[in-house]
């Protein structure tokens, strides 16, 4: 049985443990209103330019632009693995990385795109090379955002890639964070359900071609950059719930630990006692 200096240090060390998670509970709940905010403020235009691609792709007959053809046959799949740059948020991370060693089972031929500081570790961790990487917090979210667009873009014209996709979190509510898989490119258009009442007619200028052809630059820019958003909320949210549930576990092994304590010096001031008054039979006889 552990003894009561023992229990006692082991009672103070999670004590400052429970501190410091209690203290990044804080910060997650301060952040995560933050994220929720710019996730909230980027929908609306994500809706927005989503609905004006498929107005522009039922109105064009035919465009040339790389993003509407298939991809190389035979290239790799280009996959852009986003996850949070730091730990201590449950199984956040580790869900969004068994989504992407799933697909490299069914298809090793893969090139990875990394965006945040897990997502580089673990391709690393499974023997492949990132054609690129970024911190998910590395300035200007818009900014990286970018440069990923570009790169995959670039890569994809080029014949090095077959097809973009996306392998990211989104934040469903407080309590749910859900890894999900988006094809991004090729663009494939979704068939609409017609609807019975009156459409209003939308005009494009100069033509509908031209307004498509500098639209799918920009759709997949802010496609990264609003799962990017989704990351960031996702992440706080998945931290504080885990940093809520190892303050209450902490709080709870304090509890034990003190009642083993307890029990422990009791033991050793009725030994102490049964010692004393031993000593003291042995004398008077």
């Amino acid at each position: 049985m552990p003894s009561v200096r023992d229990l006692r240090d082991r009672i103070r060390s999670l004590k400052n443990t429970q501190q410091i998670t209690k203290a990044m509970k804080q910060v997650a709940a301060a952040k995560i209103r933050r994220a929720e905010i710019a996730q909230r403020q980027a929908r609306p235009y994500a809706e927005a330019i989503g609905a004006m691609l498929h107005d522009l792709m039922e109105a064009v007959g035919s465009v040339d632009h790389p993003f509407l053809k298939p991809g190389s046959a035979g290239r790799p799949k280009g996959i852009i693995l986003m996850t949070s740059d730091k730990g201590l948020a449950g199984a956040f991370n580790s869900n969004i990385i068994r989504m992407g060693e799933a697909l490299v089972r069914k298809d090793p031929n893969v090139a990875w795109y990394a965006v945040g500081n897990k997502a580089r570790n673990a391709a690393r961790r499974m023997g492949q090379e990132t054609s690129f990487g970024s911190a998910l917090s590395a300035g200007p979210k818009l900014e990286t955002a970018r440069k990923v667009a570009a790169k995959v873009t670039d890569d994809f014209v080029a014949g090095k890639i077959s097809e973009i996709t996306l392998i990211s979190s989104k934040f469903v509510s407080m309590s749910t964070q859900r890894p999900e898989t988006k094809s991004l490119v090729p663009i494939v258009a979704e068939k609409r359900e017609t609807s019975s009442g009156p459409r209003a007619e939308v005009e494009f200028a100069p033509s509908p071609e031209a307004v498509l052809t500098r639209l799918l630059p920009k759709y997949l820019e802010f496609t990264i950059f609003s799962a990017m958003l989704e990351t960031d909320a996702a992440f706080f949210a998945a931290q504080l719930i885990a940093m809520n549930n190892a303050t209450d576990n902490a709080g709870k092994l304090i509890d034990e630990l003190t009642l083993q304590m307890n029990k422990a010096r009791q033991t050793a001031i009725t030994t102490e006692m049964l010692e004393i008054v031993g000593g003291a039979e042995a004398q008077a006889g």
